[in-house]
C-alpha cells in the first residue's frame, strides 16, 4: 500500500496538519521538520503534487519553451531543466514553437496560467512583446537577455572574439560570418562584436620604407540571415565558396555542418581550402567530419541554473534574486579547437 501523510504523521508522532507545515516550508521548529523529514524518507512517503498544490497554492509544474527541439542544442537545455526539476519533485512541460514568434507568446500565455513559471529560451519577439505577455516575476529567458526580466545567457561576445582571433592567429584575413535569424538576440549579440573588427585599420609604419601592414588584419563578410539549421548551411556554401572568404564562422553548430556538407559536394578540402567554425558545442561538432571547432556554450548547465533562478522566486528553494547581477546571470564560453579549422592557403589575401 503506498505511504500517506498519516503513516508519516503516526512515525513521527506530530499531527498531519503538522506534517503538511513541515513537508511545504510551514511554520515549524527545525527539530520538528528533522523528525517529519527522517520519517517521511524512511517510509518512501512521496507527497502528492496536486494535494500539495492545494496546500501551498503551487502546482510544481514549469513551463520550458523553446523554438526547435530538432536542434540539439535546446536538447540539452531541456535535458538540464528537466533533471533540476527531478531534484525537486518537479514537472516540466515542453513546448516547441517551430521558431514562430505568434506561438511562442501563445505557449507563454497557456504555460503562465497553468504552471508556477515559465522557461522562455531564446526567444524571437520583441522586447516590448516579452514584456506584455511575460509575469517578470515568474518567467525566465535563457539565451536572452531584456532589461527588468530574470534571465540565464551566455557570454556570446568573448565566445565570438575568441573564434575570430583563432582564425586570424591561422594567417585568415578575409572570414565569412553566417548570420542567423534576423529575431536572434544571440545573433545580433555576435554581429555587434564583429562590427569591432570593422574599425579603422591601425598601421605599423616600417622607418625603411613607406610600406603599411594592417595590425588589426581581418575583414568580416556577412551572409545572411541564414535559416539556422543543417539546410541552411547547405545552401550558404555556394555563397561562401563564391567571396572571398578563406574562413567561415557560422551562426551555429547545424549551419556549420550543412556548410561541411556542401564544400565536400564541392570537393572542397577542409581546412586546407575553407576553415569552418561553428558556434554551440552541441554532441554532434565532435562527430562532424572533419570534427568541428566550435564556440562552447553552456547548455545544461543554463537549464538547470534557469529553474534554480525561477524556483527561488516561486518560494521553492533558497533566496530570491534581487539585484541586477543575481537577475541577470551570464555564464562563460569557450572555444573548442578541433580538425575543422587550420592555416589559411598560402594563396591567400
Amino acid at each position: 500500500m503506498r505511504t500517506t501523510v498519516h503513516d508519516v504523521a503516526d512515525a513521527a508522532g506530530v499531527s498531519v496538519s503538522t506534517v503538511s507545515r513541515a513537508l511545504t516550508g510551514g511554520s515549524v521548529s527545525p527539530a520538528t521538520r528533522a523528525t517529519v523529514m527522517a520519517a517521511a524518507e524512511r517510509l518512501g512517503y512521496r507527497p502528492n503534487r496536486t494535494a500539495r498544490g492545494l496546500i501551498t497554492g503551487r502546482t510544481g509544474n514549469y513551463g520550458l519553451i523553446v523554438p526547435d527541439l530538432q536542434n540539439p542544442f535546446f536538447a540539452d537545455i531541456a535535458k538540464g531543466v528537466s533533471a533540476r526539476a527531478r531534484a525537486v519533485d518537479g514537472g516540466v512541460f515542453i513546448t516547441d514553437t517551430d521558431e514562430d514568434v505568434s506561438a511562442e507568446l501563445e505557449a507563454l500565455a497557456t504555460l503562465g496560467r497553468n504552471t508556477d513559471g515559465v522557461l522562455l529560451c531564446s526567444p524571437r519577439a520583441t522586447d516590448a512583446e516579452l514584456k506584455e505577455a511575460a509575469d517578470p516575476e515568474t518567467t525566465v529567458l535563457v539565451h536572452r537577455q531584456v532589461p527588468g526580466m530574470l534571465s540565464i545567457s551566455a557570454d556570446i561576445a568573448a565566445g565570438t572574439r575568441q573564434a575570430i582571433d583563432h582564425l586570424r592567429a591561422l594567417g585568415h584575413r578575409r572570414i565569412a560570418f553566417l548570420a542567423g535569424p534576423d529575431e536572434s538576440w544571440a545573433g545580433a549579440q555576435r554581429l555587434a562584436t564583429l562590427a569591432e573588427y570593422d574599425k579603422k585599420p591601425e598601421y605599423d609604419e616600417k622607418p625603411e620604407s613607406n610600406d603599411k601592414t594592417d595590425k588589426t588584419g581581418v575583414e568580416i563578410l556577412r551572409f545572411g540571415s541564414v535559416a539556422p539549421t543543417f539546410e541552411g548551411g547547405v545552401l550558404a556554401g555556394d555563397l561562401v565558396l563564391a567571396s572571398t572568404a578563406t574562413a567561415v564562422l557560422a551562426y551555429n553548430d547545424l549551419v556549420a555542418m550543412g556548410l561541411l556538407h556542401r564544400l565536400a559536394a564541392r570537393g572542397v578540402p577542409v581546412p586546407e581550402r575553407m576553415s569552418v567554425v561553428g558556434y554551440d558545442d552541441i554532441s554532434l561538432a565532435a562527430m562532424s567530419h572533419p570534427p568541428l571547432t566550435t564556440v562552447a556554450v553552456p547548455k545544461g548547465r543554463a537549464g538547470a541554473a534557469a529553474l534554480e533562478l525561477l524556483l527561488r522566486r516561486v518560494g521553492g528553494a533558497g533566496k530570491p534574486a534581487t539585484t541586477v547581477r543575481e537577475r541577470e546571470v551570464t555564464l562563460p564560453t569557450g572555444l573548442v579547437v578541433r580538425a575543422s579549422s587550420g592555416l589559411a592557403p598560402t594563396t591567400s589575401g
